[in-house]
């Protein structure tokens, strides 16, 4: 087994662990494992936007929309922490790189479902894959960072409620690595691999969810799942190609086996994708029809061109016609139980991003506060790893 010394490991690449490593201070030796490439995290994937407090006024609003559609079993404490410190991830991501779109020298804002205002943030319909692109090439700057693809890790070392690092294997060669450190920090991405339909990457199989229970680390609401309301009906194997709600924000319909409009589009997501499955049921089909007429040509062309273009390579121009849409699996809102600072019940362990849970989603994630809060939290975290800095690294 090839022994690697660190002072900080985190385990997944996506934009919680990547933000985390770069949040935290330059002289610590940092090791990045990617269970897969470097991009394939379920980070990449998110097309619709980031929220943000745009202006103060707007808290009360925005505070109730997330408690709502958490249907009130959210942390209050964590939900007020993400909207607070939203301004000032943005003004972070704007210093990496990351490009939102503007309307003269104005930001546009976006809204979705379950959103009382429009204060989602967004780059086409490619939001996330912008916002990972850029920090990944921030992080492969840092020379104190070193990434490991194509690494999956197998345990933690682990004694006395103490956790010192992992071991892992590499896929290819089967090598075993040790990597011991002051801190892990678990950035694993959720369980979407272990559902036969799902909008996530297949290997993102709660690896961190699996090696907590072993050693009896918090768990919270592992019950607490996600389906998207609209991802394009397919019969093929595979992850599902996610119908960002944005489309719906932006005027998009769903529509019956007849072609009529049947429900509030904009209703929080595990009530419509209820209403899409009773629909389905009385209509006796596997999926509903969701229309993009609505928005215009120019503007689907312009806002939602990956969306445009994969839908033509399965065969649907949604600028002339309504296209297939069924309800999968997309978002896991329980996990390891953190506190406001991403730190575990164990020592010396944090866990940050969807394999976190720190009750901010409460049992229903709103619409674009996924990113946001993958953000706040791995920055709490690296921020009180850095604040203990002499005493953890010396």
């Amino acid at each position: 087994m090839k022994q690697i010394n660190c002072d900080v490991v985190i385990v997944g690449s996506g934009v919680s662990g990547l933000y985390c490593a770069l949040q935290l201070p330059k002289d610590l030796n940092i090791c990045i494992l990617s269970k897969d490439s470097l991009e394939n995290s379920d980070s990449y994937l998110a097309q619709g936007g980031i929220c943000v407090l745009k202006e103060p006024s707007d808290f009360d609003a925005y505070f109730e929309d997330t408690m709502r559609a958490g249907h009130y079993e959210n942390n209050q404490k964590n939900v007020s922490i993400m909207i607070h410190s939203s301004p000032d991830i943005i003004r972070d991501l704007i210093s990496y790189g990351v490009t939102f779109e503007q309307k003269n020298g104005e930001f546009l804002y976006t809204k979705e479902g379950a959103h009382s205002n429009n204060r989602i943030l967004f780059h086409k319909d490619i939001t996330g894959k912008e916002i990972t692109a850029k920090l990944l090439a921030e992080a492969k700057r840092r020379s104190n960072l070193t990434f490991y693809e194509y690494t999956t890790m197998t345990d933690f070392i682990y004694s006395d409620n103490s956790v010192h690092g992992i071991t892992a294997i590499h896929n290819d060669d089967k090598s075993l690595l040790n990597f011991t450190a002051s801190k892990t920090i678990l950035a694993t991405g959720g369980i979407g691999g272990l559902y036969e339909h799902s909008t996530n990457f297949r290997h993102l199989t709660g690896d961190s969810i699996t090696l907590s229970k072993k050693y009896r680390i918090e768990l919270e609401h592992l019950d607490y799942v996600q389906i998207h309301p609209t991802t394009l009906y397919s019969t093929k194997k595979g992850r599902r190609f996610l119908i960002s709600e944005s489309v719906r924000g932006e005027g998009a319909i769903l529509l019956d086996k007849n072609q009529k409009r049947f429900v509030n589009e904009l209703l929080p997501r595990d009530v419509l994708t209820q209403k899409i499955k009773e629909q389905m049921e009385k209509d006796h089909t596997d999926f509903v029809l969701l229309s993009l007429l609505p928005i215009g040509i120019d503007e689907i062309r312009n806002h939602f061109p990956n969306i445009y273009e994969h839908c033509l390579q399965e065969g649907y121009d949604i600028t002339k016609e309504p296209i297939p849409v069924v309800p999968a699996q997309h978002y896991f809102m329980g996990g390891i139980h953190v506190d406001s600072n991403s730190h575990t019940s164990a020592h010396h362990l944090y866990a940050v991003g969807e394999t976190a849970c720190n009750g901010v989603h409460g049992a229903n994630r709103l619409a674009s506060n996924s990113l946001l809060e993958s953000l706040v939290f791995a920055k709490r975290a690296a921020f009180e790893i850095a604040s203990k800095h002499s005493l953890c690294f010396e």
